[in-house]
């Protein structure tokens, strides 16, 4: 082979590639940078021989190891439920009402509650509970089924208006869809409804309210928690509180669903949710 051209300024051969009068230098890598790359390709053939590596039409290859992460992961979470197996222990056997009683247990609760209602109840009622348009909110004080820890232990247990054979229930009737009342007469009871929260008064609404609604939602429309009956006098409303919204809702009312989370989550995760709602601050 011939010798290759010298560069006269640095002395080093060419490569004999030329562009624009400019010739390439015959630079070698340095040895560090060769070496580095021949270990990387032995590191991944001794990989490909050790672990799980090339895939095939049914299987892959389990390597010398026979290292499954899938399997790791599984020996992490049986470590991580026997390290809580007293933990467990304790909540299962303790009722819903109680676990406050006990510090310790109550500060797990509300813990575990968190992350609990942060993954299942926060994308309907946000965030802390603070609820949104259809969606109750948890921090306060008003309650349709009651707000002591056992009811709202009840409630996520069991549902509302779902397919649970134990779900909560209260359907109020389509005064104006099912003809019941008119069209003056429900616009004169939205009318007295609204007057419950400062709004002027309204004698035949007060009077279509009486044969109508106090039945179930008391004579001062307090609501009644037996039958599922909202407050309608504490200015907390669910569907709007404008005079449309409120005639809306006797014509046609809108009933919310919440699916029973019993058989969704475990038991032991239904007090701690339960226990965190009550916790938001609107718990009776």
């Amino acid at each position: 082979m011939a010798d290759m051209e010298k560069d006269p300024l640095s002395g080093k051969e060419t490569t004999g590639h030329e562009w624009d009068g400019l010739k390439e230098l015959n630079t070698p890598l340095p040895k560090w940078w060769l070496y580095t790359l021949y270990a990387t390709i032995l590191w991944a053939i001794g990989y490909w021989i050790i672990y799980p590596a090339w895939p095939s039409l049914t299987d892959y290859t389990k390597g010398v190891l026979g290292y499954s992460s899938r399997a790791e992961l599984a020996e992490t979470m049986d470590r991580v439920r026997d390290s809580r197996s007293a933990w467990m222990a304790r909540f299962e056997t303790t009722a819903v009402g109680d676990i406050k009683k006990d510090a310790e247990l109550f500060t797990y609760a509300a813990a575990g509650g968190r992350a609990i209602f942060a993954d299942n109840c926060a994308p309907c009622h946000a965030a802390g509970g603070s609820g949104g348009a259809g969606y109750p909110s948890l921090a306060d004080d008003d309650w349709i089924w009651g707000g002591d820890i056992d009811s709202i232990y009840t409630t996520i247990r069991f549902g509302a208006r779902g397919n649970h054979d134990d779900t909560r229930t209260s359907d109020m009737p389509a005064f104006g869809t099912d003809e019941i009342l008119d069209e003056q007469d429900i616009a004169a009871v939205a009318d007295h409804v609204l007057s419950l929260t400062g709004g002027p008064a309204n004698g035949q609404g007060e009077r279509v309210y009486a044969d109508q609604c106090a039945a179930c939602h008391g004579e001062a429309g307090t609501g009644n928690m037996d039958l599922g009956a909202p407050n309608l006098a504490d200015a907390i409303w669910l569907y709007g509180d404008s005079r449309d919204a409120v005639i809306a809702q006797v014509a046609a009312p809108k009933h919310g669903v919440m699916p029973a989370w019993e058989g969704r989550i475990d038991p032991v995760s239904l007090k701690q949710v339960a226990i965190y709602v009550h916790s938001l601050g609107g718990g009776q």
